[in-house]
């Protein structure tokens, strides 16, 4: 396993708001030695939705503080409800939350790095900006948001990195072109992205059009974004007569293993494949939320990452038979 969780409990301290539909959460554990953590950390923290506890990841917003975790949360209608649920706290409320790990490694000896946001992803990434720019490393920082208005952290950006950083608004027709991005970059460029599934898709296909290393393409995912609507969608077991009826509040893991139909897990973030369970009979349409399996596989639709995928219509799974997903 590679995630061992250690929760604590914590207190919100303050909340601001950042943009239209985006808040930022200052969060102190009660044991706290300000100690750093690594760039791209996030937490996962303890939610209430429906009545139901679960679980939601928060990618940290920039560098170690004194004061101590800070996050930011879009309000998302089309969600499991980790948003509203994060809206409605109030300052003082008590929190329990787990220590920083971060999966976005960083070789810190490159000479040219060129960093990628996609709305809300600019949250891990803000933080590598600012250790590349504290090291007076050759760093871009491309952010693609829909207007300017949107955009979190903008001042700050603009104040840290001057004209390394580029806005790509589409309402002022500046449209990221990562095919053109990816070829203008030299060979040993590293790369860090953050942004939705589909973004994300596309800059692997351009990464690799553009002749670079897939390894030099290092990504934080957000779990909860993908192709489809999130809808509730409905889960067959193979040989029996059991069906069940994923919410939209809900992962199907969670579902599954709640109802004594014991899944494996790990990352819970659709990135160790742990999860990964076969699919025998789809009447509808899988939206693939992970980024461990390939796209072949993707298209395949003989497994799907029980943590963070989704459907629409009813599929038929066999939880046994996860040979090679581990």
């Amino acid at each position: 396993m590679r995630f061992i969780e250690t929760w604590i409990p914590a207190t919100l301290v303050s909340m601001r708001d950042l943009a239209p539909g985006i808040r930022e959460f200052l969060i102190l554990p009660d044991q706290f030695d300000g100690v750093a953590y690594p760039v791209g950390s996030h937490i996962n923290m303890s939610v209430t939705i429906d009545g139901l506890p679960e679980t939601r990841s928060y990618s940290l917003v920039g560098e170690a503080s004194s004061h101590g975790f800070r996050i930011a949360v879009r309000r998302a209608e089309d969600s499991r409800g980790g948003s509203r649920y994060m809206w409605q706290l109030a300052p003082g409320a008590r929190l329990d939350i787990t220590w920083p790990a971060s999966l976005l490694a960083v070789d810190w000896a490159r000479q040219h790095y060129c960093l990628i946001a996609g709305g809300i992803g600019i949250t891990p990434i803000l933080g590598a900006a600012q250790a590349l720019a504290r090291r007076g490393a050759n760093v871009t920082l491309h952010y693609a948001v829909r207007s300017r208005g949107e955009a979190a952290y903008l001042d700050d950006l603009a104040n840290l990195l001057g004209d390394r950083l580029v806005v790509h608004a589409s309402d002022e027709g500046r449209r990221l072109d990562l095919d053109a991005l990816f070829a203008s970059l030299p060979q040993d460029a590293l790369a860090l992205f953050c942004g939705p599934m589909p973004m994300l898709d596309a800059a692997r296909h351009a990464w690799i059009d553009a002749g670079h290393p897939l390894p030099d393409l290092r990504y934080e995912t957000f779990g909860s974004s993908g192709a489809l609507p999130t809808e509730t969608f409905r889960v067959r077991l193979k040989d029996s007569d059991i069906e069940l009826e994923i919410p939209r509040e809900r992962s199907m893991l969670d579902v599954l293993n709640a109802c004594g139909h014991d899944v494996m897990y790990d990352c819970k973030r659709g990135e160790c494949g742990l999860c990964a369970i076969d699919v025998v009979d789809l009447e509808g349409e899988i939206d693939h939320r992970d980024v461990f399996f390939s796209d072949h596989q993707k298209r395949s639709n003989e497994k799907i990452c029980a943590c963070v995928s989704r459907a629409r219509g009813t599929i038929t799974v066999d939880t046994l038979l996860r040979a090679d997903a581990v």
